[in-house]
């Protein structure tokens, strides 16, 4: 039996200040809002990925959440980051074990970003 289709990814993230978050991810890192529902924002990451954030009071981010933007640009998006006050926890480097190019960084809620690049030729994108 063939698997069914997917046609598009959303991966939700709860916040516990939705405007705070809300101007991070439309401001700083760019996402072009995709819907509004009031407390919950859905934005395109690219092609048919998506990220939402959700409003909930108590909401703590989890040390299993990591918000991956995978790009070239990574030198780029650091200095990006800094110029918008966002601090970095590490400056960009290479990753032997895993043949990736790049930094980590928080979002207002304390959910890890990372920037990465794949050296990796098996990276099949």
């Amino acid at each position: 039996m063939a698997r069914p289709s997917i046609d598009q990814q959303i991966t939700f993230f709860y916040t516990q200040d939705g405007p705070k978050t809300w101007a991070f991810y439309e401001q700083v890192v760019g996402l072009p809002l995709v819907l509004d529902q009031g407390g919950c924002r859905i934005y395109r990451v690219t092609g048919e990925a998506y990220v939402g954030f959700c409003q909930r009071s108590g909401a703590r981010p989890t040390d299993g959440a990591l918000f991956t933007l995978v790009t070239d640009e990574v030198d780029a998006w650091a200095d990006h980051f800094k110029a918008n006050g966002v601090e970095l926890l590490k400056e960009p480097q290479h990753n032997a074990e895993y043949k990736i190019y790049h930094f980590f960084a928080k979002d207002p809620n304390g959910y890890l970003i990372e920037v990465q690049k794949f050296d990796d030729p098996a990276w099949c994108a």
